[in-house]
């Protein structure tokens, strides 16, 4: 095997461009191959994360009603508490079952805000400030100021927001809203941080209140609209949410709970998680179409060198090792092209996933209901890379299959009297 492979290098050099092409060709596919997988990644992963942090928890513990009516944002179907006991037991009941991390109380609301030409619709968020900053990653985006502070009248929104409403950090802003009584009340809030990011929803419409602040004035003491849980690890969501429906079934007699996984909660979520597994297969065609050039380049090798391998027939050399010589020919072309092509595919990578892909124009049409970064960072990893490679080397080995039992088929005496 050592004098096949050495042969091989020899014959790879002579015929230094069609080499040159079809390396540059593995390389290409193999280097699109490590960015489009981490860029997919990268964007369902993010997808995921946020629809976690902003909108379902790992799990959403909601009232049945106001899941068929969460887009309104009613008041009137609060989560305030099992059988026994008011909102607090409740939560440290959730806290006690195991696998569960952090349970994240929100009081989401409609409201209101007035400029010179328009009346603005916004929604409030009722928060504990520091759960959500341990949970979310919202202190990343706040460019200026701080969060709002229990107790306070203060208020968190986002720079488009602040933009449409002409207001800046450290002014004041007058909000109107629905109590749960149906009472129309307005409120005037200090506004003590701005935050900025991709997310359309929190730079244009959501602004963030203390959630005692937001109880209080929604007449809703002890009420939120819903509770999100935290587990210690994603893959133990199905046995939380089994144990969580377990605690309902037992101390909540009304049945009007619903305990819904991320999944769940979200169509996006899930269809991006099946488009994960339809690029797997798009990424080994991105590398089939590679092949085609080698196995035009050794398919034209081979008939240049007909009499050559009806020679080498001739002196005894067996068609199983010519199989072996054109395979090795091609196996070289795909390691040094993959290889080549995963180094600058993870370059590439690495280098947005630190940037950023910015597609906020691409996307400023999408509705800001839908919970989703504008800016793509790409997953960039070791296993993203060597997969690559892997998957290069492997489809063109076995791409050069054709023209090696198309040479290893010639007949000696035909083949030298070509």
């Amino acid at each position: 095997m050592g004098f096949l492979t050495k042969l091989a290098f020899k014959n790879l050099f002579r015929y230094k461009l069609r080499t040159f092409v079809s390396i540059v060709a593995i390389a290409f596919s193999v280097m699109v191959v490590v960015f489009a997988r981490g860029y997919v990644v990268g964007v369902i992963d993010t997808l995921a994360a946020e629809h976690i942090q902003y909108d379902s928890g790992h799990i959403k513990l909601i009232d049945r009603q106001y899941w068929e009516e969460e887009r309104l944002l009613p008041l009137n179907y609060p989560v305030d508490g099992l059988d026994e006991g008011g909102l607090a037991e409740m939560t440290t009941a959730l806290l006690e079952l195991e696998g569960v991390a952090m349970v994240i109380p929100r009081l989401k609301f409609g409201a209101m805000l007035s400029t010179e030409e328009e009346l603005i619709t916004i929604s409030g968020w009722g928060v504990e400030p520091e759960q959500e900053t341990v949970f979310t990653n919202i202190e990343d985006f706040l460019v200026e100021g701080r969060m709002p502070r229990p107790g306070q009248f203060e208020v968190m929104m986002g720079t488009a927001l602040l933009e449409k409403i002409n207001r800046r950090v450290g002014e004041k802003v007058t909000i109107v809203f629905n109590t749960a009584f149906n009472s129309l009340k307005g409120v005037t809030f200090t506004i003590v941080g701005r935050t900025q990011s991709g997310i359309k929803l929190l730079n244009e419409k959501v602004f963030y209140l203390p959630l005692d602040q937001a109880q209080r004035l929604l007449e809703m003491d002890g009420q939120v609209t819903e509770l999100l849980l935290v587990t210690t690890d994603r893959k133990l969501i199905p046995q939380v949410q089994s144990a969580v429906n377990s605690l309902l079934t037992a101390q909540d007699t009304s049945g009007r709970y619903l305990a819904l996984s991320y999944r769940e909660t979200s169509d996006l979520v899930a269809f991006m998680e099946v488009a994960k597994l339809i690029y797997n297969q798009i990424y080994i065609f991105l590398v089939l179409l590679a092949c085609i050039v080698v196995i035009n380049t050794m398919l034209m090798i081979v008939k240049e060198r007909t009499k050559e391998i009806g020679m080498m027939s001739a002196l005894g050399l067996e068609g199983s090792e010519i199989i072996r010589l054109f395979m090795a020919e091609g196996t070289i072309m795909g390691v040094i092209g993959s290889l080549i092509g995963a180094a600058l595919g993870a370059f590439l990578t690495g280098y947005f996933a630190k940037t950023g892909i910015n597609f906020t124009e691409a996307v400023s049409g999408f509705s800001s209901e839908i919970i989703f970064n504008a800016i793509i960072y790409p997953h960039s990893s070791p296993g993203n890379t060597i997969f690559a490679f892997i998957l290069g080397v492997i489809i063109v080995t076995i791409a050069c299959v054709i023209p090696a039992r198309r040479a290893a088929r010639l007949e000696p005496t035909v083949a030298m009297g070509e």
